[in-house]
């Protein structure tokens, strides 16, 4: 098998893909799993490297100096480079686990946190910063998780009517449940069953806090018509998804002018989540109309 059919098999759909992680990020991914690929190491393994990354890189940040945040933003690349790996080994090897992609997502909420404390404690601490650069800093991190949220939203909702999924919830839950019942009878494995026993207990407030779930979808499309309504937007949706805030907030450390970072997120990123907004409620309107 070549390097790139192996390639393309560690990837997700492409469409749901974001654009700089296949044409940066994922090949770079790519060949450090390659490097690890015969050895013991497992995608857990490098999840947890990557968190360790991204904690490092908040602390450069919080150092509050031109060559710290050089290094924060080293570090944050290179966190991001290891996140992508763990996913990429877990499809080829094929030994994935939902407690693995359980701590991948902590991975990434670990790894922003560090970060934006770290670049607010540098702020803190270097005299003669302006005040209102913390405010920014709060309103960005606000608008990313709102961003974010919306991303998140409208892929998982892509990857439901394409693949033909009725409950992504439900059916994550039951596989979870399956795997911490195999873990039981495993001797070891005390991680990934705290992992997965953290969540279930996650998931339970989630469901007495979150407004009754319905278990019909938003319309009713098939697989192809949905497909082909959203084939575009849904590459648009993911331009906007964490790895574009990567990106740019490491760009700009290098010059460390973290207010440029500040206002792409809150000014570009807010207005061109509302177009897509628009956008996306105009394809909505087309199926819901071809139900009455």
């Amino acid at each position: 098998m070549s390097w790139l059919t192996e390639y393309k098999n560690s990837l997700k759909m492409s469409e749901v893909e974001e654009v700089f992680d296949i044409v940066f990020y994922r090949p770079l991914a790519f060949l450090l799993v390659k490097l690890v690929y015969h050895t013991n190491i497992t995608p857990n393994h490098l999840t947890l490297t990557a968190i360790a990354l991204g904690v490092t890189g908040g602390y450069f940040y919080s150092c509050g100096t031109g060559t710290s945040c050089t290094l924060g933003a080293l570090f944050y690349l290179l966190f991001n480079i290891f996140d992508c790996s763990d996913g990429q080994l877990a499809r080829l090897k094929k030994n994935g686990t939902p407690g693995g992609r359980l701590i991948d997502g902590i991975a990434d909420y670990i790894a922003a946190v560090a970060i934006y404390v770290g670049i607010a404690i540098g702020y803190a601490n270097k005299p003669g910063q302006p005040s209102h650069m913390i405010i920014l800093l709060a309103l960005s991190g606000i608008s990313i998780i709102i961003q974010e949220a919306l991303v998140d939203y409208y892929r998982t909702r892509f990857l439901d009517y394409v693949l033909e999924r009725k409950n992504t919830f439900d059916e994550g839950m039951e596989e979870f449940r399956n795997e911490y019942k195999n873990l039981q009878n495993q001797k070891g494995k005390w991680f990934d069953k705290a992992i997965i026993w953290i969540y279930f207990e996650y998931s339970a407030v989630q469901r007495k806090l979150a407004v009754k779930r319905k278990g019909e979808k938003l319309f009713k499309a098939s697989s192809g018509e949905y497909f082909k309504k959203n084939r575009i937007i849904i590459r648009f949706w993911v331009t906007m998804g964490p790895t574009a805030k990567i990106s740019a907030l490491i760009i700009c450390s290098l010059f460390c002018r973290f207010d440029i970072f500040f206002w792409i997120v809150i000014g570009f990123f807010n207005a061109f989540a509302a177009i897509l907004l628009i956008a996306q409620l105009q394809i909505d309107r087309h199926f819901i109309s071809l139900q009455k």
